[in-house]
């Protein structure tokens, strides 16, 4: 792990080249199901390509200077469906038809037809992978319990709350097996937690706290208000609904989207026992900023937070983004925090 201050991350993904994914086909949805279509490969050739892939991720993230870097969830159709639909019983083949999160559109998603449990590894490759080809501090990411109980149709449990904690029971074990296999960060992906507060009020921080459990490694509750590429700026609220709340989690960093929707920082007193992994990249701006604009930035979280609690990153995932813009706007960030370093060091 870096000991300087101020070291950067990203949250999860990063750019799927073209040859690999029909970015066309994946510009229109988030799946929740699984969307076998979008590779462009035939199967047997699909693991070498996704390991290809993989590795140009990490050496475009150790080029531009990131700290603690992640595999770009390369493998992944979403950040949540692979691990979501890998589950027994889910059945992933026969969805049904829920709201969407941005509650204007219907969305296929898996049905909950029996207990949830986990079969096998799902994202063990994954992490065994990364580990072998990087030495820098390397973090998974993992869907959270509470956002793929509202991703999925309950037909089986009582309510949604003991859905949910079925649910962090097998992203415990899921976790528990990445920390072995060498994760420094294991972070889970709630963004759902602020699209239904009365429900996340009521069990998120319980089944947040049973999928950490066990884990000794430094761990992150990640959320944000959507893929900019997918709900755009205008869709956006100018705060977060659920917050306060993640201080009562066993997580070590909550990592928030600031930039885009120009986060009025104050909250962040309300997670003062947390350490913060603060949005200072626009994802929805298509130019790539400059040092001095994520500086700004930067500093602007260190007015709020101690040097010490601050990781920069990105607002989200970079999944959607162009390559080349994804790999500007880290190098923008990783300098901008040396910058800022260098000014406070």
């Amino acid at each position: 792990m870096p000991t300087h201050i101020l070291p950067t991350t990203v949250v999860g993904s990063y750019p799927q080249p073209e040859w690999l994914v029909n970015r066309a086909m994946l510009s229109k949805v988030v799946p929740r199901t699984r969307l076998h279509d979008m590779w462009r490969l035939p199967a047997e050739h699909l693991e070498e390509a996704q390991d290809d892939a993989t590795i140009v991720a990490i050496r475009d993230m150790e080029r531009a200077g990131i700290d603690i870097v992640t595999d770009g969830e390369i493998r992944r159709e979403s950040y949540s469906n692979r691990f979501a639909t890998a589950l027994d019983g889910i059945d992933g083949d026969n969805p049904a038809m829920i709201v969407a999160r941005t509650g204007n559109t219907q969305t296929p998603v898996p049905r909950v037809i029996g207990p949830v449990k986990r079969k096998g590894p799902v994202e063990l490759h994954d992490m065994q992978f990364l580990r072998k080809n990087t030495d820098r501090a390397a973090k998974i990411t993992l869907p959270g319990p509470f956002t793929m109980s509202q991703q999925a149709k309950n037909e089986f449990y009582k309510d949604e709350e003991e859905l949910a904690m079925a649910l962090a029971e097998a992203v415990n074990a899921e976790a528990l097996d990445l920390q072995k296999a060498g994760a420094d960060v294991i972070q889970l992906d709630e963004p759902w937690v602020r699209n239904n507060p009365d429900l996340a009020k009521r069990y998120a921080v319980k089944a947040i706290n049973r999928a950490l459990k066990g884990i000794t490694v430094p761990t992150v509750v990640h959320l944000c208000f959507g893929y900019a590429a997918v709900v755009p700026g205008s869709n956006k609220p100018a705060g977060y609904s659920f917050l306060a709340e993640l201080d009562d989690t066993v997580a070590d960093q909550i990592s928030i989207e600031a930039a885009q929707p120009k986060l009025d920082l104050g909250v962040l007193k309300d997670l003062s026992s947390k350490k913060i992994m603060l949005g200072v990249l626009d994802l929805a701006d298509p130019a790539i900023e400059s040092v001095d604009t994520v500086a700004d930035r930067i500093r602007n979280g260190l007015k709020y937070v101690s040097p010490d609690r601050l990781i920069p990153a990105p607002d989200c995932g970079m999944k959607y983004m162009p390559r080349a813009t994804a790999f500007g706007k880290l190098k923008a960030m990783s300098d901008a925090a040396a910058k800022v370093r260098g000014e406070i060091s």
